[in-house]
């Protein structure tokens, strides 16, 4: 049992002002795991406070930023090092396949902390640029201030990541706002964040549910929200953002398809799916979901989808051999068969899944891979986001008609065509209004490249450069001979 009675605020654990605790319970066994204290609204004005102070006095952000620089460097270093006991942490939390866990939940953000410093180290945080009337123009880019992130439960670390990193790169301080389902390597991230003695304020960890969390993202002493989670949370974070006139970005929902072209092998497109989301039972924001095939070869792809999800391995997330856990949740195991009955309902075929325990389950909130064919894109499961192990096979007659269904979604975070010529590949991938996509692959979260999408899936971008650009702020100095 994991019991984290306190809270990570100006550099100190502190006790919360309340008793209120959240507690973890285990996806695969339905049991208590652990409990973690919860932040009330006036734990999150002490974090405010202490985010302030370390931002408008402390020393980080008038830190060389090759300090701060070589400080992610000890952190990416000391993350590495303990590695294995956050990989079975968020194993036990989330249900999280071990394999998975120690891959792209734990050895993918610890590449990435290395990715980001790599381009701090580069990046041109002053410069001149010759000016119109006969003297240069100095721009200093300088940290956008307090900065309140808040993650998502399903790829906490990497989220955590993706938005603490650049931010801290950038000399902000952060208050980071994890999940509560993903509380307990919230809380192992300060760990490691004290051990390496960044300055006190500069990083703070407030677990708490979704009040308290309106509260912090509307607080007037925030000057950046990050924000990674539903479309419909993300229009509440940007309505307070905008009351408070707080810089945010959004990256939210999605419903991505991936193109069959005719030339493209049913084989190598399953797996892609497979491997798009399917080691968090379809819970990736940019999972491709929607099976776009030529008409004539539906029921290859249906066929071939079918085969390869219907072998993946689910069950006890700490068996090494799993390749799929369990949804987070009760309420997520509920709400995805009840996608399921309504995609029957409505008069998709069900090629394989279905809302009945796995094979060899006998609790734990699974659900089956689930593959639907002759789906008519308006149909629900087509449009919504399920954020469950559940795939859709649509129909198309020409390659335009293609574009269309993948065009027909309020969502545009990410997509992928499948085709042996690659020119023609990213042909259609113009075409197709995304913020990410990707050619004979799912689309790969490359460090160097930014992540976000577009339409409902949210603005601002995540990952590369300008991911560390969102958190600065570019200051014009125009100086004249005295």
């Amino acid at each position: 049992m994991w019991d984290r009675q306190h809270l990570f605020i100006g550099g100190a654990w502190v006790a919360p002002s309340t008793d209120r605790r959240i507690e973890m319970i285990s996806p695969h066994s339905e049991e208590p795991i652990g409990h973690v204290a919860a932040a009330s609204v006036a734990d999150v004005d002490r974090a405010v406070g202490a985010a302030r102070q370390a931002f408008d006095e402390g020393p980080w952000p008038r830190t060389d930023p090759a300090e701060r620089v070589e400080a992610i460097r000890r952190l990416a270093a000391r993350y590495g090092k303990r590695a294995d006991e956050l990989a079975a942490l968020i194993c036990a939390e989330l249900g999280a396949p071990i394999s998975f866990a120690r891959r792209a939940q734990v050895a993918l953000p610890g590449m990435m902390m290395t990715a980001f410093a790599d381009i701090a180290a580069g990046y041109p945080w002053q410069e001149k640029r010759p000016g119109v009337y006969g003297q240069d123009v100095i721009l200093r880019r300088e940290p956008v201030g307090v900065v309140a992130a808040v993650v998502p439960w399903n790829m906490p670390q990497f989220l955590t990541v993706t938005k603490v990193i650049p931010a801290l790169l950038a000399g902000c301080a952060v208050i980071l706002k994890p999940a509560p389902e993903s509380s307990l390597d919230a809380l192992f991230f300060a760990d490691l964040v004290e051990e390496i003695g960044l300055p006190a304020g500069v990083l703070n960890v407030v677990p708490a549910d979704r009040d308290v969390s309106a509260y912090l993202v509307g607080h007037p002493g925030i000057d950046k929200v990050s924000f990674t989670g539903s479309s419909g949370a993300g229009r509440q974070v940007a309505a307070a953002c905008a009351a408070q006139l707080t810089k945010v970005s959004l990256e939210l929902g999605g419903k991505s398809a991936a193109i069959a072209l005719a030339d493209a092998d049913p084989a190598s497109v399953a797996l892609a799916v497979r491997y798009s989301g399917m080691g968090m039972a379809g819970q990736i924001c940019n999972s491709l979901t929607r099976v776009v095939v030529p008409a004539s070869r539906i029921d290859d792809h249906a066929d071939a989808l079918a085969a390869t999800l219907s072998a993946i391995r689910v069950g006890d997330p700490a068996d090494p051999a799993t390749q799929m856990g369990p949804l987070v949740a009760r309420r997520q195991q509920e709400r995805v068969r009840g996608y399921i009955d309504t995609g029957i309902r409505e008069g998709a075929r069900l090629v394989t899944g279905g809302t009945a325990l796995p094979d060899g389950v006998d609790r734990g909130w699974y659900v089956r891979p689930t593959v639907f064919s002759d789906v008519d894109n308006a149909m629900t499961i087509a449009q919504e986001e399920i954020f469950g192990p559940v795939v859709v096979v649509i129909p198309y007659h020409d390659e335009n008609e293609a574009v269309r269904i993948a065009n027909d979604s309020e969502y545009g975070l990410a997509g992928s065509v499948f085709t042996a010529d690659v020119e023609r590949g990213l042909a259609v991938a113009a075409q197709v209004r995304t913020g990410t996509f990707g050619v004979n692959q799912g689309y790969a979260m490359d460090p160097a490249a930014p992540f976000g999408g577009v339409k409902a899936s949210g603005y601002g971008r995540e990952l590369g450069r300008e991911g560390l650009e969102s958190y600065l702020d570019v200051k014009s100095i125009s100086v004249a001979a005295p």
